[in-house]
């Protein structure tokens, strides 16, 4: 339901847009191209299994368990809703 000056299912709209930006930022950042034989952090070989599932995987699946280990998302919600500021 919109309101105001809006017309029905611009929410909605709205939320489609910011998804199909997000999964297009996630593709731009995806490797491409030929994989690596050996694993650029560690120097042990990738799995032909992984290198056909991932093309252009540069690291072993430990690593990059370790990188995703080490990814922070921050808590802050940064689109100042109303709700966010009450916390």
């Amino acid at each position: 339901m919109a309101g105001g000056w809006t017309r029905d299912g611009a929410v909605q709209d709205q939320i489609d847009d910011t998804v199909k930006d997000a999964v297009a930022a996630a593709r731009a950042r995806m490797a491409a191209g030929p994989s690596a034989e050996y694993c650029d952090e560690c120097g042990e070989p990738i799995p032909p299994r992984r290198r056909e599932a991932l093309p252009g995987v540069r690291t072993c699946i430990a690593c990059q368990a370790e990188r995703d280990r080490a990814v922070r998302h921050s808590a802050i919600n940064r689109r100042g809703s109303k709700d966010s500021q009450l916390r």
